[in-house]
C-alpha cells in the first residue's frame, strides 16, 4: 500500500450517482484518491486495470451484484472490501462477510462514519515501518511488518481482518481474547449489539488455516466471552 493513507487509491462501486459523486467529493477532500464506477461490470473491469488500496462495493446492483463482484475480486486479491448494505439487510451482510468483505456499513449513513472505517482499515493494512515482528505458534508464523501469514511453509492468503484476528489470538495463545477486544482491534470499532461480524470473520480464518493444512492448533468459541488459539499437542 502507499506510505501515506492520504495517497490511498479507493474504488467505489455504487449504481447511486448522486451517492457516489458525493461520497467521491467528500473523500477526496480527505486527500484520498476516489475513482467511481456504477455497475458491477465497469468496476470490476476497472480493478482489473488499476492497483486500488480499498474498495467501497454497493451489494444491491443492477446487472452483477455487490455479491458476484466481490465473489470475483476474492479470486485474485485480499484487497479490503467494505460493503454498502440496505439497512436491516442481514442476510447480504453475512453472506458478503462470508465470501471476504472485510467489513460493512448499512444505508443510509454518516459519510463520517465511512471516512473513519476507510482509515481504520487503511491503518491496519499498512505495512510496518517498525522492524519485523514473528508469531509463531506451531506450523503458523505471522510477520507483523510485511502482513505475511504461513502454514507449513506456504503463505496463507488472508483479508486485513482475518490477519489481524490471528494477530490477536496468536499474541496470548490458550488465552481467551473477547469479542469486544477482537472487534476493536480488528475492525476498529465497538462490538454492537447482535453484531456477528467476528464471528463471520474467524468462521473465515478458521477455514483457510484448516485448507492450509494446519491439523493442530484450533481456534475455540468460548461462547459468551470471546475465542482463543489453542496450542497443538
Amino acid at each position: 500500500m502507499n506510505a501515506a493513507n492520504s495517497a490511498a487509491n479507493i474504488l467505489l462501486i455504487d449504481d447511486d450517482r448522486e451517492l457516489g459523486k458525493m461520497l467521491s467529493d467528500f473523500l477526496g477532500a480527505d486527500h484520498l484518491q476516489i475513482t467511481v464506477r456504477n455497475s458491477g461490470e465497469s468496476g470490476l473491469e476497472e480493478f482489473s486495470r488499476k492497483k486500488f488500496d480499498l474498495m467501497i462495493l454497493d451489494i444491491m446492483m443492477p446487472g452483477m451484484s455487490g455479491l458476484d463482484v466481490l465473489k470475483k475480486v476474492r479470486l485474485k486479491s485480499a484487497v479490503p472490501v467494505i460493503m454498502l448494505t440496505a439497512r436491516g439487510d442481514d442476510i447480504d451482510r453475512i453472506i458478503g462477510l462470508e465470501i471476504g468483505a472485510d467489513d460493512y456499513l448499512p444505508k443510509p449513513f454518516n459519510p463520517r462514519e465511512l471516512l473513519a472505517r476507510i482509515k481504520a482499515i487503511l491503518r491496519r493494512s499498512q505495512p510496518s515501518m517498525n522492524p519485523s515482528q514473528i508469531l509463531a505458534l506451531g506450523n503458523i508464523t505471522l510477520d507483523t511488518r510485511t502482513h505475511r501469514a504461513m502454514v507449513n511453509d506456504s503463505e496463507l492468503v488472508l483479508t486485513g481482518t482475518e490477519f489481524e484476528l490471528l494477530k490477536c489470538l496468536l499474541e496470548t495463545p490458550g488465552e481467551v481474547v473477547s469479542k469486544e477486544n477482537l472487534s476493536e482491534r480488528a475492525l476498529g470499532r465497538r462490538l454492537l449489539p447482535y453484531d456477528r461480524s467476528v464471528d463471520t470473520h474467524i468462521s473465515n480464518l478458521r477455514g483457510k488455516l484448516e485448507k492450509a493444512g494446519n491439523k493442530d492448533e484450533t481456534i475455540q468459541n468460548q461462547r459468551g466471552v470471546g475465542y482463543l488459539l489453542i496450542p497443538g499437542s
